[in-house]
């Protein structure tokens, strides 16, 4: 039995289009959150770019400097 349930290809919940914005908010890597969502990468992307969610990390250069 898996540690986490699959959710590709399902609807998504209110919940967890909240728990969505939630973790990007927090500067939660893609990968990561696709695992406790139990979704694809992909479909993380997918939802995000929907909802106008950015999975931009916050507290990165953005030229790759660091001061």
């Amino acid at each position: 039995m898996p540690k986490y349930e699959r959710n590709a290809g399902k609807h998504w919940s209110n919940e967890e289009v909240q728990a969505l914005k939630q973790l990007a908010r927090q500067n939660t890597p893609t990968r990561v959150i696709g695992l406790k969502l139990g979704r694809p990468v992909a479909g993380v992307y997918a939802k995000a770019s929907e909802k106008s969610v950015s999975l931009r990390p916050t507290n990165q250069s953005p030229y790759g400097r660091s001061r």
